[in-house]
């Protein structure tokens, strides 16, 4: 595999996560549970879609092929999208979103942090903007995370509930391809490992102030590199795309 096809490939990735979990949140505009939480979940739904916008732009461009970044997002169909299959997961209650939001929001804050030592000047100069929007979503996150799991029985318990659900979800966020391995053997992005490790020592220590428990099973769902998702990314889709899809090129 040639480095711009890697390179592309990777860009793409993380641009449908941050896209799909970007989509899951504006569905809660309007919805919050208090006003000030409904304005955070807003803005942290338009600094996922802007990381998208980011990415798609660069793989386009890496790609030359004449596609636009709306092009990426609106004009590719279920199998061809290689999101985490953490974040197209239901919002469910409010319990669900945060642990959601949180296991994501630590996951891009290594990945944004190794990403700032990358080789390709592109990719470390956009991991350093996002780095500074991820800090605010993870303290966001682990703020509600910590509240909700150290709070009454009731939240206490949705919490862990929504852990427990979302758990064996979070491996398929490592999962690494050829074209990974490649792109870290010139350092352009660094091994999935050393991230789990951080990761991992990060979330386990957060879910012990929470008094939760980190959930014991081993089985992983995986699948989405290759464009195997659940069932809740096809109705995602098809709501975000009806409009690009139903009047193509069209501008307003």
């Amino acid at each position: 595999m040639e480095t711009n096809t890697a390179l592309f490939n990777f860009c793409v990735r993380q641009g449908d996560s941050s896209l799909i979990l970007g989509q899951r949140l504006s569905a809660l505009c309007g919805h919050g549970p208090i006003l000030e939480e409904d304005i955070a979940l807003t803005n942290i739904s338009l600094d996922l879609i802007g990381q998208a916008s980011t990415l798609f732009t660069f793989a386009a461009s890496i790609e030359n092929k004449g596609r636009t970044e709306d092009e990426l997002a609106y004009h590719r169909g279920e199998r061809e999208f290689t999101n985490a299959l953490l974040v197209e997961q239901p919002n469910g209650d409010f319990a669900m979103t945060i642990v959601r939001q949180f296991l994501f929001d630590s996951y891009q804050f290594y990945l944004f942090q190794s990403l700032e030592k990358s080789v390709n000047n592109s990719l470390a100069e956009f991991a350093t903007k996002f780095l500074k929007e991820v800090q605010y979503h993870l303290r966001h996150s682990t703020q509600w995370l910590l509240r909700l799991g150290d709070g009454t029985e009731e939240s206490h318990n949705r919490t862990q509930k929504a852990l427990d659900y979302l758990w064996s979800y979070t491996g398929d966020l490592f999962a690494e391809t050829d074209g990974d391995e490649l792109l870290c053997k010139q350092g352009v992005i660094f091994e999935a490992a050393t991230l789990h490790k951080l990761w991992t020592d990060h979330i386990t220590a957060s879910f012990a102030q929470a008094t939760l428990n980190c959930p014991a099973t081993t089985f992983m769902h995986k699948g989405s590199r290759l464009g195997q998702h659940t069932e809740h990314l096809g109705f995602v889709l098809a709501e975000m795309q009806y409009i690009p899809r139903t009047f193509p090129g069209a501008t307003w």
